[in-house]
């Protein structure tokens, strides 16, 4: 039963009080729907290949699908909060995001099961942008950051609980339940929500929505995934089809965003070198986290011989020592400024990725996984905080959520492109998840490519990257445990409003 105190006016709800902890509750509740999904679903898809009897393209897209339409709506689910209501459109991305997992849970085959992906990512895209962006509605000025800093511990916690949670849940009831979870969430955040929220907007929102845009980008991001995800079979007509329409489309979303008055992408927004330099860095970071984490799981249970609770739980020191260090990290960088954890950051990744080289058959975890995954992790606390700070250092304040969200959606699209290429580079065969042998020799071929990348971007932070100016605004939100995607922040504009640490 929830509790019915008096309607809150936005912007004067404090810490410590009731109201605010059920801002809190909500906010937590929903960043936590969509965190979990990026954490858990990679250890169920071995399980799920099984039950369907499918091959390595539906783990793909079992994974691609929800990317695909998260990465390609985000930054409008954000301009949707801001128009008609950040509760309103988050409350509608909870119901749509549950709705979506349920039909994920009860899926009869892998055709409906990869829809529902499809589906819940355009849940994600609402709710994601509001999470962070409510707390800075709600909150009082003066109480805004210790309210930030308690939802982004809260949800570090959350992000470390994420794979071990993933694991009991294959290993104990089935890999369905790592979808039906959302729903008792959404059932407790959904009232709260519309109790306890307070109602904000953004009244200087105007203008037309980049619906063509958005229809575009995520339209010329469908095809490539298509053509990278189904080019193993060979390069028939319908795969180069796919791969010449993806790359038309993404020329057409360009000169769009051109023409537009009010577009989705400003594309002056990239006439800060700062700021093209760190997301270059971004797509670098997160193409070799997103092809790292797909295939590690695998690794561990297909060639290792882990069960899915041992694979989830063999991942946690990364995200622990994310949720304990980012913090310090973040000072660090305001101290010294970016360039040298962008360089140093991508370089101790890629350290950690060619020590997986060492995992295979018989591995054990203290001498050969988790010194790998420690040096992994330590580089990933050295770079992510850095980064999120130096996006919103780049560009003016006013723009600092669509800088974010900005951000946010290219490591997204990053994420979803190794996904799909980096198996077709590395020789994976469409049944190479069945045979540790095979798999485990891809494996060998995939990750000095994932190092590769991150070097690249190590070497453009080093070449690009300057110390932002004393008065730039830095991101509230300090614990970091962004696996998936950087953190977004929420703007004073706010086009693209703050999520969860994903």
């Amino acid at each position: 039963m929830v509790l019915s105190l008096p309607p809150v006016a936005s912007g004067v709800v404090r810490t410590g009080t009731p109201v605010g902890r059920w801002v809190l509750l909500t906010t937590v509740l929903g960043s936590s729907m969509a965190m979990l999904d990026s954490t858990v679903v990679n250890v169920a898809l071995p399980r799920i290949g099984a039950d369907f009897d499918t091959d390595m393209s539906v783990l793909q897209w079992t994974v691609n699908a929800y990317m695909l339409t998260l990465a390609g709506l985000i930054l409008l689910g954000g301009s949707l909060g801001d128009r008609f209501g950040r509760r309103r459109v988050f409350v509608i991305g909870v119901v749509w995001f549950a709705a979506a997992s349920l039909l994920c849970g009860l899926a009869p085959n892998a055709g409906v099961l990869v829809a529902a992906r499809a589906l819940q990512g355009v849940g994600g895209a609402l709710l994601a942008p509001g999470s962070l962006a409510l707390i800075q509605a709600s909150f009082h000025p003066d109480d805004r950051a210790r309210a930030v800093g308690v939802w982004s511990g809260l949800g570090g916690v959350g992000a470390a609980v994420g794979p071990f949670l993933g694991g009991w849940l294959v290993d104990g009831p089935g890999w369905r339940w790592v979808f039906l979870l959302n729903v008792p969430l959404a059932v407790l955040c959904v009232p709260v929500a519309l109790r306890h929220v307070p109602e904000s907007r953004d009244g200087r929102e105007h203008g037309r929505f980049d619906v063509a845009g958005a229809v575009l980008g995520a339209a010329a991001l469908a095809f490539f995934t298509y053509a990278l995800i189904e080019a193993p079979g060979g390069a028939s007509g319908e795969v180069v089809g796919a791969a010449v329409t993806g790359v038309v489309l993404g020329a057409v979303f360009v000169g769009v965003e051109r023409r537009r008055a009010d577009p989705m992408l400003p594309p002056d927004i990239f006439a800060s070198r700062q700021f093209t330099a760190v997301n270059l860095v971004t797509l670098c970071v997160y193409a070799a986290f997103g092809g790292f984490f797909f295939l590690s799981v695998l690794q561990l249970q297909v060639v290792v011989g882990y069960s899915a609770l041992q694979a989830g739980t063999a991942l946690l020191p990364t995200t622990v020592l994310m949720l304990l260090l980012s913090a310090r990290s973040g000072e660090l960088g305001q101290r010294i400024g970016p360039r040298i954890p962008l360089t140093v950051g991508p370089l101790l990744c890629a350290a950690g990725m060619l020590l997986m080289l060492r995992v295979g058959a018989g591995a054990s975890y203290v001498r050969d996984i988790l010194p790998a995954l420690l040096v992994l992790g330590l580089g990933m606390v050295t770079l992510v905080a850095p980064l999120t700070a130096t996006v919103l250092a780049s560009v003016d304040t006013g723009r600092a959520g669509l800088a974010s969200g900005v951000n946010n959606a290219a490591a997204r699209a990053a994420g979803l492109i190794a996904v799909a290429a980096l198996p077709l580079l590395a020789g994976m065969g469409p049944e190479a998840y069945r045979s540790a042998a095979e798999f485990g020799s891809t494996f060998r071929r995939a990750m000095p490519m994932c190092a590769g990348v991150l070097v690249l971007g190590a070497l453009i932070a080093f070449g690009t990257v300057r110390k932002p100016a004393p008065d730039c605004r830095l991101p509230e939100s300090r614990v970091h445990c962004a696996v998936a995607a950087p953190p977004l922040e929420s703007g004073r504009a706010g086009r693209a409003g703050g999520a969860g640490t994903s």
